[in-house]
């Protein structure tokens, strides 16, 4: 089976040649029958993103007459687990991983595999027990982060990263960012630092001040790269409070307040979008499908990004 499957945007709505009978899942629902029940799990449902990608995904499965439950674990993963098995005792027809990491839950997967309740993620990853994840194809958009920042600050200088390592969208992002940078002999990676979440904003602004005191000169830190736009962010007020407006910083994720900081000419100077519109109506079709009697072709559905500068955003 193919790990990954990129799509360009023209395919996407093109759903059934994408899907292959291979396995045996229920059959589709006779009329009359009950309504199909969905629970999405999520540690991250404060992240702007992460609400909108989801918001999307119940949209799109309460038009195909489906009951969705959403919960929220503020980040704890143990919690996680427990909700998931939680979905697995009330015996709901699928379970939708919102951006958490399956590798983090592989008991409440476990669960879901026993009693035959697939497992969709959606920016999520790849695990036993995950039946197809749909999310950006994320090396692409590090790469394209990095490069951007790269020709920025003159293919030289010092960067800064903030990442976060429970993402595997994003901890695969800053791998791609970090080889991207490796490959210019001019650039220096001084520092990577972990963000937390909740409060990516003022924990990346607060790291951001720190690290300004630590390199004072102007010029010390070139550019700061952030795995998504809310460290972003607080890194661009940090920036802009202590004069230091030199800094160029990109994020990913292409938010409105980043396209808004970025149609200033300031130091936010580029993001890269994500297509969650995309994402959440793709994972709504696999699942139809699913429960219609086919499962997909692929483990990962990986959908592309567009760059994001001041020519651009609006």
């Amino acid at each position: 089976m193919r790990i990954g499957l990129r799509l360009p945007f023209s395919t996407l709505a093109a759903a059934a040649a994408l899907l292959a009978a291979c396995a045996a899942p229920p059959p589709a629902a006779a009329p009359g029958a009950p309504k199909k029940t969905i629970a999405v799990v999520t540690p991250y449902m404060a992240n702007e993103t992460t609400k909108y990608v989801i918001d999307r995904f119940k949209k799109e499965a309460e038009a195909k007459g489906w009951q969705v439950t959403v919960t929220d674990t503020a980040g704890d993963f143990n919690l996680l687990v427990s909700r998931i098995k939680d979905a697995v005792t009330q015996k709901v027809d699928a379970i939708v991983l919102g951006m958490g990491d399956p590798a983090q839950m592989t008991q409440g997967l476990e669960a879901a595999r026993q009693a035959n309740i697939p497992v969709f993620g959606i920016d999520a990853g790849n695990a036993p027990g995950v039946l197809v994840n749909v999310t950006s194809d994320n090396a692409s958009l590090g790469k394209l982060s990095a490069e951007t920042l790269a020709k920025a600050i003159g293919e030289r200088g010092s960067v800064i990263m903030f990442t976060h390592d429970p993402h595997p969208g994003v901890r695969a992002r800053a791998v791609a960012a970090a080889e991207t940078f490796a490959a210019y002999p001019n650039i220096k990676v001084i520092e990577k630092k972990h963000i937390e979440v909740p409060g990516p904003v003022d924990n990346a602004r607060k790291i951001t001040e720190d690290l300004l005191t630590a390199y004072p000169d102007n010029g010390a830190i070139a550019g700061i790269w952030a795995g998504w736009d809310e460290p972003a962010l607080g890194a661009v007020q940090a920036a802009l409070a202590a004069g230091r407006a030199e800094i160029r910083v990109v994020g990913v994720d292409g938010t409105d307040f980043a396209k808004a900081e970025i149609a200033k000419k300031g130091p936010f100077i580029a993001s890269v979008a994500q297509d969650f519109d995309a994402m959440a109506a793709k994972t709504a079709e696999l699942i139809e499908a699913y429960f219609n009697g086919k499962k997909p072709e692929s483990e990962a559905i990986l959908i592309p990004g567009k760059l994001v500068t001041a020519e651009n955003a609006k």
